[in-house]
């Protein structure tokens, strides 16, 4: 499959017009963007009372729950009955990483029981995830993709939104064909 220029959103994309298959990627130029973007995103799920789910870096999760709390989103009551589960990026890699391939069988355990969780009884879902831009940063570029089309076919699969994020700056070796082969993988980029 071939990027399109076309696939491209606006950064202030309305989260509600997602389909319930949507996966999405954001390629970004600094953590300010990426958090913008995020923050519209788990807002909007968290207000239309779907489940959310943030897979990122602790720093990362503590930004956005700094400016979810500021919008008087109560995230305690939101984790209390799962519609907010955040996880730890490298934590969660960790579950399903074998000799540094990602074990589809695992993954697809631990990602499935977390979307139950988050599903509820009868909650449409939404997940953030930043495991590919970690294993990206790390050189694992086949693994990397390998993972993105594990998401594809899960969120097929299992109905739910996908947003993925990736910093500009890891894409250093023939940065235009990585990018490429990254947007590809995806329904839609944002612009970022």
């Amino acid at each position: 499959m071939k990027f399109n220029e076309s696939h491209r959103e606006p950064s202030d994309v309305f989260w509600g017009e997602m389909s319930p298959c949507e996966h999405l990627v954001q390629i970004y130029q600094n953590d300010a963007v990426l958090l913008d973007t995020l923050e519209g995103f788990v807002a909007g799920g968290l207000r239309a009372g779907e489940g959310v789910i943030v897979i990122a870096s602790p720093a990362h999760i503590e930004a956005l729950e700094d400016r979810l709390e500021a919008q008087k989103l109560d995230l305690a009551a939101a984790r209390a009955d799962d519609r907010f589960i955040a996880l730890d990026a490298e934590q969660t890699l960790s579950k399903f990483m074998v000799n540094g391939w990602p074990d589809s069988e695992l993954f697809e355990e631990v990602v499935t029981g977390v979307l139950e969780r988050a599903r509820g009884e009868s909650r449409r879902v939404r997940a953030f995830g930043e495991m590919v831009a970690v294993m990206w940063a790390r050189g694992q570029h086949g693994a990397t993709v390998r993972l993105e089309h594990l998401w594809h076919s899960l969120c097929r699969t299992n109905q739910f939104s996908l947003f993925c994020a990736y910093p500009k700056i890891g894409f250093t070796e023939d940065a235009a064909s990585s990018v490429e082969e990254i947007c590809a993988a995806h329904s839609r980029v944002i612009s970022g």
